[in-house]
């Protein structure tokens, strides 16, 4: 494991020197800067910016660091938090009956590709078990139906709050949080909770169900997939990571199908993992993606 770096994420109004102000408070406590990356939305009039840097040498102590980042964000008029790159989120994942994202993200993490654990699968069906129980995880069944489903999110929460979860993922999930729940978990400002979903199209194309019949009717000779934060407005939320494959008119809609879930694998993947790393930020309802 490579030694561990400070991430500071900060959005603020543009002003000129922005950069020289933010490199030169690292270097100014002792930081030796590996990655710097930062985008100016000059429609927006924000400035944002990415900087990692050594922890060895830092001069000020781990625990010291939160604080002083917020005080700097608050100088500049903005917003800012810091990660640590040896942490490791805890992390749920809500799924229903398919298990091809399920576990791909549970091999990832065994393998180290993706820098969290995962205690805890919930799902509204009891098919997955064998899978999540496998891995580690703690298997939880909640039915979800019309009547059921405020309760249902009312043991979710719990659930997430006894595993001290940071972050949900809907990896196939096939339902639809309510604002409550969303309301609840995330919480205010940057350093919120966040819910992650794949859904399996280009979006903004064919929102909704069943994508992919959609697609085939339209002959379509893309289709993709689209991780996205998750929001109260159906599959609208800021979009993480796209991944799409060629068809044809020899495809059926099985074939689209099949095709689609490599497609949902991959962006699930790569999106989960530029959120773990903190290369992602989130403002004005859209991404800047460091990648």
């Amino acid at each position: 494991m490579s030694a561990p770096t400070a991430i500071l994420q900060v959005i603020c109004p543009d002003r000129p020197a922005l950069v020289s102000e933010l490199s030169g408070w690292v270097a100014a406590n002792g930081g030796n800067i590996r990655h710097a990356d930062h985008h100016t939305d000059l429609g927006a009039g924000l400035f944002l910016s990415r900087i990692e840097w050594a922890l060895d040498g830092f001069g000020l102590p781990r625990e010291a660091i939160a604080p002083a980042v917020a005080a700097l964000a608050e100088r500049l008029g903005g917003e800012g938090q810091v990660h640590f790159s040896d942490e490791l989120p805890r992390v749920a994942i809500f799924v229903s009956k398919q298990d091809h994202c399920l576990v791909d993200l549970l091999w990832r993490t065994r393998a180290g590709e993706l820098p969290m654990t995962v205690p805890l699968v919930v799902s509204n069906h009891p098919d997955l078990c064998a899978v999540a129980e496998g891995f580690g995880a703690t298997y939880v069944h909640l039915p979800m139906s019309v009547g059921s489903k405020e309760e249902a999110e009312q043991a979710q929460l719990q659930l997430l709050a006894d595993h001290q979860i940071e972050l949900v993922v809907l990896a196939k999930y096939m339902q639809v949080l309510s604002p409550s729940f969303l309301a609840r978990f995330r919480g205010e400002g940057m350093q919120g909770h966040q819910v992650i979903n794949i859904h399996h199209s280009f979006l903004p194309a064919f929102k909704g169900a069943q994508p992919y019949h959609r697609a085939w009717e339209r002959g379509v000779k893309l289709i993709g997939a689209t991780a996205h934060y998750v929001t109260e407005e159906l599959d609208g939320g800021p979009i993480i990571e796209q991944a799409t494959v060629h068809v044809s008119h020899r495809d059926d809609v099985d074939d689209l199908i099949r095709k689609g879930r490599d497609c949902e694998r991959l962006a699930l993947a790569r999106a989960l993992r530029l959120h773990l790393c903190r290369q992602v930020m989130v403002y004005r309802g859209r991404t800047a993606v460091f990648d």
